[in-house]
């Protein structure tokens, strides 16, 4: 029997917060639930929303922590205790600063790069060994205090990329899913474009 994949989006949760670019990871397991038309239930016990899926035969738990992003780890560790996920079955979806916006890259593991969300589930996994999938906002004019901006929605010219970004972004997790984590980095790392082909 396959283990569980757990596919974990950081964010913020409360309307207010809600298609912030800091909520990148909530807009891209939100894609793959309505893609994989699959509902959310609230689980107490997790703090987090929590949605379950079959893809090619193999379950898969996704899951938007609902703690703050600096606590997110709170609800993976529960999860992963409670359901006995391996590390490398697991993938948490972030926003990151440092990648220009658009650019999306899946790596196997590596460092939290100052993110408290990822942070966070280092130090209740204890490992720094999960996949992570880093989706690009870039910042504004290479400005490092951001805290306003990674707040902020994106804007209408980033709306017009943003669905191409998330649709690549969940083709890349059902990649990993399927075919594990080399393929899915060497099939959809990289830049989108408006009109790039999908590959």
């Amino acid at each position: 029997m396959d283990p569980i994949h757990l596919v974990v989006g950081l964010g913020n949760p409360g309307s207010e917060y809600a298609k912030t670019r800091h909520n990148a990871g909530f807009l891209l397991v939100k894609k793959l639930a309505e893609q994989w038309k699959t509902s959310w239930a609230s689980e107490k016990k997790f703090l987090a929303r929590v949605a379950k899926a079959e893809r090619n035969g193999r379950k898969v738990l996704l899951c938007e922590p609902q703690t703050f992003m600096n606590l997110s780890g709170e609800s993976v560790g529960a999860l992963v205790s409670y359901y006995q996920v391996p590390l490398t079955s697991i993938l948490v979806a972030v926003d990151d600063a440092d990648l220009p916006f658009g650019e999306i890259r899946l790596r196997p593991g590596g460092g939290t790069g100052g993110h408290h969300g990822l942070e966070s589930v280092t130090q209740h996994l204890g490992s720094k060994a999960y996949a992570r999938l880093r989706i690009g906002i870039g910042r504004k004019n290479d400005a490092r205090e951001i805290a306003g901006y990674v707040l902020g929605k994106f804007d209408s010219s980033e709306n017009k990329m943003l669905d191409k970004i998330l649709d690549r972004a969940s083709n890349q997790v059902e990649c990993w899913v399927t075919h594990g984590l080399q393929k899915a980095m060497n099939q959809f790392n990289g830049a989108v474009s408006l009109n790039n082909e999908e590959k």
